[in-house]
């Protein structure tokens, strides 16, 4: 099961980000950040409600665990990623992405003294490969400087981003992946507001919650990439192993490639469709591990 949480987390992160493009907003980064984050935080606690899930018996350590992993992985991890996104675009940021999987690994190894498969190996190699060649475009009169520190941030975020979710892996093991998911998102959102008080002020927060809440392509990635997204994303976490769930998360970036001609008609070309058979075949031979 844990395989397929990992996979459709893919499956739903593509359908939010095809979404977002629909939604064709005013809207900086960083407030689509505190949008999706507050609805993401908001349908935690109703389906807590609704499902009536008791709060588990979170150790002192437990909760500082979570609220750093918060911080670190949904506050500093998307700042970082926003950045490297404006710098060097989003062609070279999917390549840089592709820095997720392997920090997976090498955490996981760490923290965990999880050993990766040769089929694993193979089959990140293949599929990271077909991320590489469906998604690169060298950008056009960018300065050395500024590719410099957009990798470097990009990388940062992917790297922050692993270390934070396979730091909760233990607590979720024995807790509802939905209060962890309330307490990292609330973490992380309130860390976003925090930052837009201190450089904009409180009239743009309301402004943005104003705006971004008529939206309904927004709220529709919101729903697709942090409510559902998020829940699939750590429940991946919880019932399979770390390297196998970052394998399968990373498909995203392929599926997003194929939804983008049926939604945002965008051109299924040549070296589109060679990169998403390596991909393809890269998840079945990790499946078969």
């Amino acid at each position: 099961m844990g395989d397929i949480y990992a996979l459709l987390t893919a499956v739903c992160w593509s359908f939010a980000v095809i979404l977002f493009e629909l939604s064709s907003n005013k809207l900086n980064p960083l407030q689509i950040n505190i949008l999706k984050n507050s609805f993401g935080v908001i349908g935690f606690i109703i389906t807590i409600l609704i499902l009536d899930i008791p709060y588990p018996n979170f150790s002192n350590k437990n909760l500082l665990i979570l609220a750093i992993s918060g911080f670190i992985g949904v506050g500093i991890a998307d700042l970082f990623f926003l950045k490297s996104l404006k710098k060097i675009g989003s062609g070279l940021s999917a390549i840089v992405a592709t820095v997720y999987a392997p920090s997976v690994f090498i955490i996981a190894y760490i923290f965990f003294n999880e050993i990766t498969t040769l089929n694993v190996f193979l089959g990140t190699f293949l599929i990271l490969g077909g991320i590489v060649v469906s998604t690169y475009n060298f950008p056009k009169q960018i300065k050395s400087s500024q590719l410099f520190t957009g990798v470097l941030f990009g990388a940062l975020a992917q790297v922050l981003t692993a270390a934070s979710v396979l730091s909760v892996k233990p607590i979720m093991l024995n807790n509802p992946i939905l209060y962890v998911a309330l307490i990292r998102f609330g973490v992380g959102l309130m860390s976003a507001i925090i930052f837009m008080l201190l450089k904009s002020g409180y009239s743009l927060v309301i402004i943005t919650l104003q705006q971004g809440y008529r939206n309904i392509f927004l709220l529709g990635g919101s729903f697709f990439g942090t409510y559902l997204s998020v829940i699939l994303w750590l429940a991946g976490y919880k019932y399979t192993l770390a390297g196998r769930a970052a394998i399968y998360n990373q498909l995203s970036t392929v599926l997003i490639s194929i939804m983008a001609v049926y939604f945002l008609k965008d051109t299924l070309t040549i070296k589109k469709k060679i990169g998403i058979l390596l991909s393809f075949v890269g998840a079945v031979i990790v499946s078969l591990d």
